[in-house]
């Protein structure tokens, strides 16, 4: 069995200014996957973690222990790459 996880409450309203295209792909692929918008946008952003390029820049950053931190990306940064 596979319980349900608990959604994130801690969700702030954001105000960003997008195209009218980009808005029709999430509402259009929010109802193919039977998601809800909000939904679409998290989890492809989330996906952005998985950008090796991403995480490599992150572990050049100086100070990077707030940003691995915010991010909830410590297993991807290794502890000695944490400054």
């Amino acid at each position: 069995m596979k319980f349900i996880k608990p959604k994130n409450h801690n969700a702030e309203k954001v105000d960003w200014l997008v195209s009218e295209r980009a808005r029709n792909i999430v509402k259009n692929y929010a109802e193919y996957t039977e998601h809800s918008e909000n939904e679409v946008v998290k989890l492809f952003l989330l996906n952005l973690v998985e950008d090796e390029d991403f995480i490599a820049w992150i572990e050049q950053k100086r100070n990077n222990r707030r940003i691995v931190i915010q991010l909830g990306i410590e297993n991807l940064v290794g502890d000695e790459k944490i400054g």
